[in-house]
């Protein structure tokens, strides 16, 4: 009897209990059997690019010096010692996916950084200064009106070779990748924070904020951009699909990183030219694929977890 009466008490207790915000998003989130799977084969990806190469330990950049011994192993089929197989001069295609999908998940979300960080400043200027609203959103018109793979492919191929010559051909490589998509990336961070920001700064707290004399500055950081981080957190997820994808064409057009250095990009440009065993090029393919998948559904459970008239039902 006294079970039967407490068990009543304890729930209720229980579903009084304070809960926080990313709790609510996180028990949301779950629901979504799609970013669920995503999350998953993400994080299965970063397992194999970043703890891989300390399992397998084949060299993925250097051609074996011995000629005999390099035309040996050119183009071997699966096995026991290389289970994706090699490719054209004999080098591991297990442990070059490996080392490309580190550079490449590295270039992805660096320049999503890159790209978040300038929508984000943009958008919350244009949003809450009118005087400058015009003039930036003009200007995020232009660059939405421009053809974006030609303006990255002129940026690598006019400041690339500077770039290089500073840091070396690979992290220049990285450097002038990640600015390229990072400039021509943020425009449509920057109009979901100014639509963001125009509704949040007529909320009755930053009309209180600013009658008190509170600065612009610290209204900005303080109030208005805790606010409209949840959208911007969508449109990263989604955006480092895009990076990845921007980042694979230009290497696999050639003006990203060398031939022998492996990125997912620069290996499908490999295999290009060595169509006889085609395997080559799937599994990069694949790669890419899975990846941008997985973090496309991964950018869907957020967007739904963060909506608020969603969570809860």
């Amino acid at each position: 009897m006294t079970d039967a009466t407490a068990s009543p008490a304890a729930s209720l207790v229980k579903d009084d209990a304070p809960r926080s915000l990313w709790r609510d998003v996180w028990d949301q989130f779950r629901l979504h059997r799609g970013a669920m799977l995503g999350l998953w084969v993400l994080g299965a990806l970063l397992i194999f690019v970043i703890v891989g190469p300390f399992v397998w330990t084949l060299e993925p950049i250097k051609v074996n010096p011995n000629t005999a011994e390099m035309f040996k192993s050119r183009n071997l089929p699966a096995s026991w010692e290389h289970p994706l197989g090699t490719e054209q001069v004999g080098r591991d295609i297990m442990a070059r996916l490996m080392l490309g999908g580190k550079v490449s998940l590295a270039v992805g979300f660096v320049a999503m950084a890159v790209a978040v960080f300038l929508g984000t400043l943009i958008g919350l200027l244009s949003g809450y200064f009118r005087r400058l609203d015009g003039a930036l959103m003009r200007l995020t018109d232009l660059f939405l009106s421009l053809p974006l793979l030609p303006l990255i492919l002129v940026l690598t191929f006019l400041y690339g070779p500077y770039l290089k010559e500073i840091f070396g051909p690979n992290l220049g490589t990285f450097f002038i990748l990640i600015i390229a998509i990072g400039l021509t990336s943020w425009m449509h961070v920057a109009r979901i924070v100014r639509g963001q920001v125009l509704a949040v700064k007529e909320r009755e707290f930053v009309l209180a904020a600013r009658s008190i004399g509170t600065p612009s500055s610290r209204i900005i950081l303080r109030h208005i951009l805790p606010n409209v981080l949840a959208p911007v957190m969508v449109a990263a997820a989604l955006g480092v699909a895009n990076a990845i994808i921007t980042e694979s064409v230009v290497s696999f057009l050639g003006q990203g990183f060398q031939s022998d250095f492996s990125t997912w990009g620069s290996m499908l440009n490999s295999a290009y030219y060595n169509q006889t065993y085609p395997m080559q090029m799937v599994w990069p393919g694949l790669a890419i694929s899975l990846t941008v998948l997985s973090v496309n559904y991964v950018g869907d459970g957020l967007r739904d977890a963060l909506d608020p008239r969603i969570r809860g039902r």
